[in-house]
């Protein structure tokens, strides 16, 4: 692994603990777990509550790939996270458009200026099918790339 790689690895997961530390502190003392938050995007939360897990997860894989100094793990992690988060997302936006109740209005959404109506729950939804597409292809990718660069 080189310097940067290194290195990356040690931001990221620093940025992730103190994510933690500072999501359990709005979701403990300020009862915010549903508080929404762009910061933490990286690591697939969206929400305070989502980092509280997600920053100890991406503590942990950073600290073993760090340990066994393996980038291509890292990012075969990386990879395989988004494909699972990406999932859920599509699911998460498939549901509103067939139901009442309105859990998600459109209007607190950016690219409702473009769409209007509650067609941005579809827009999302295809968005992260996008990415569980991207992520299949990387995943599937990362996997044989870091299994063929295991001592034989």
């Amino acid at each position: 692994m080189s310097g940067w790689q290194f290195n990356s690895i040690i931001i990221f997961g620093i940025f992730a603990f103190a994510g933690f530390l500072y999501t359990l502190y709005q979701c403990a003392k300020k009862d915010n777990s549903y508080g929404e938050t762009r910061y933490f995007w990286i690591f697939g939360a969206f929400v305070f509550g989502d980092q509280v897990i997600f920053g100890l997860f991406w503590t942990a894989a950073s600290v073993i790939t760090l340990y066994l100094k393996d980038w291509l793990l890292f990012l075969l992690i990386y990879s395989a996270f988004w494909l699972v988060r990406s999932v859920g997302e599509t699911v998460y936006w498939l549901l509103p458009q067939f139901t009442p109740i309105k859990r998600e209005p459109p209007q607190k959404w950016g690219h409702y200026k473009i769409f209007k109506n509650d067609s941005v729950w579809y827009v999302n939804q295809i968005t992260f099918q996008c990415l569980t597409v991207a992520t299949i292809i990387s995943t599937i990718y990362l996997a044989k790339t870091w299994l063929a660069s295991l001592p034989q």
